[in-house]
C-alpha cells in the first residue's frame, strides 16, 4: 500500500471534504492512547468518563485493543466518505452496515492472531456504534461548530496552493510521508507493498482532521482517501510569539502573526486565538499596512501569511 497509482481522471475529480466521523475517530485514538503528547489538554476533562465507559463495556475494552495497531487500523474506523459533506449520522449509518462478520474479519486483518473471545457473540456491530456514537456526544460534537470552522478553513488554504503549485505542491506538506512521485504515482506512506493501482476507484478524498498524523480512508476498491492534520490545529502548542515581539506589537497580534506561516483565513484565525472577527480583522489592518503579512483572495475567503518582513520580526523577536 505505500504507493497508489492514480489514473489522471480520479485525481481531477478529487477533492477535499470535512468529515465528523474522522474527528471522532481522531478523537477515539487520543483518548485511547494517552502517549500523544500534543492532545493532553484537551483530552484531560474527558479522560476519566472514558476510561469508566471503557471498564463498564468489556467488549469495547477488547474492541480498542484489537482495533489499533502501531500501523494500522481496522478498516471499519477507516471508511472514505461517501457524500461530499457527510452528517455523522450518515457516517455512522455505514459503519453500522458492515455487520458483525465484516466488524470481526476488519479485526483479524489488523491483528492476526484469535480474537477475544467476547468480541465472537452477536451484536458486535452495536457495540462498536456505540463506543463512536459517545466519542462524538461527549467530545467532538460540542466544539464541532469551531472544529468545523478550523477545517474548512484549511480547505480553503489547500485550495488556494493547488490552484498556485498543483497537487505536487499540495502533496509537499500534506503528511510526511506523502508526496507525488510522478507517472500518476502518490506515495500514502512508507509501507513496504507493491503499488496499489486505483483503477476501479470512483473517488479520492482529501480530509483535514484534528491530529498530528494522518492516515489511509478507505472502502476498497470504489473510494479511498487520505487524512492530514489540518494547518494550524497544532499551532496552539508551537506558534508562541516571542517575547520581544509581544512587547514591540502586543500579544494579540503577535500572536497572530507567528501563526502566519502558512496561508490562514480570518475564519480560521478566530477559531485559532479565541478573538472576535472585527479584532482579527482590525490587527489584520495593520500588520498589512506594515507590510509584515500579505493576502490574497480564494472564492470567498481572503488568505494571509507572513512576508518576508513578518518572518523577520518573528525570528527576531526570538532572538530578543
Amino acid at each position: 500500500m505505500g504507493v497508489w497509482q492514480v489514473p489522471a481522471d480520479l485525481l481531477a475529480r478529487s477533492r477535499f471534504t470535512v468529515s465528523p466521523m474522522t474527528d471522532t475517530v481522531a478523537a477515539l485514538r487520543a483518548l485511547n492512547d494517552p502517549r500523544r503528547p500534543w492532545q493532553r489538554a484537551w483530552r484531560r476533562p474527558y479522560a476519566e468518563a472514558f476510561q469508566r465507559m471503557v471498564a463498564d463495556r468489556p467488549v469495547v475494552g477488547a474492541l480498542l485493543a484489537a482495533s489499533f495497531q502501531p500501523r494500522w487500523t481496522a478498516d471499519f474506523l477507516t471508511l472514505a466518505p461517501e457524500a461530499a459533506n457527510p452528517t455523522f449520522a450518515e457516517e455512522l449509518a455505514a459503519v453500522a452496515r458492515r455487520g458483525d462478520e465484516q466488524i470481526r474479519a476488519d479485526l483479524r486483518a489488523t491483528r492476526p492472531g484469535p480474537l477475544a473471545e467476547v468480541l465472537l457473540g452477536d451484536g458486535l456491530t452495536d457495540q462498536v456504534v456505540g463506543l463512536l456514537d459517545w466519542v462524538w456526544t461527549h467530545t467532538v460534537q460540542p466544539e464541532w461548530p469551531e472544529r468545523e470552522r478550523r477545517l474548512r478553513a484549511d480547505i480553503v488554504a489547500r485550495t488556494a496552493r493547488l490552484s498556485a503549485y498543483g497537487w505536487a505542491g499540495v502533496f509537499a506538506d500534506l503528511n510526511r510521508n506523502v508526496r507525488w512521485v510522478g507517472d500518476g504515482c502518490l506515495q500514502v506512506n512508507d509501507y513496504p507493498a507493491p503499488p496499489l493501482p486505483l483503477d476501479q476507484a470512483e473517488q479520492l478524498v482529501f480530509v483535514p482532521a484534528h491530529c498530528a498524523r494522518g492516515w489511509v480512508v478507505w472502502d476498497r476498491p470504489t473510494r479511498f482517501g487520505m487524512v492530514y492534520a489540518a494547518s494550524g490545529v497544532l499551532a496552539d502548542a508551537g506558534a508562541v510569539a516571542p517575547d520581544g515581539l509581544e512587547r514591540l506589537i502586543g500579544a494579540n497580534r503577535a500572536a497572530i502573526l507567528a501563526r502566519l506561516d502558512t496561508p490562514l483565513s480570518t475564519s480560521h484565525l478566530v477559531a485559532l486565538t479565541g478573538l472576535s472577527l472585527g479584532t482579527v480583522g482590525d490587527h489584520l489592518r495593520v500588520l498589512l499596512d506594515a507590510g509584515a503579512v500579505t493576502r490574497r483572495r480564494s472564492g470567498r475567503e481572503v488568505l494571509y501569511w507572513r512576508t518576508a518582513l513578518g518572518a523577520a520580526l518573528v525570528g527576531a523577536g526570538r532572538v530578543g
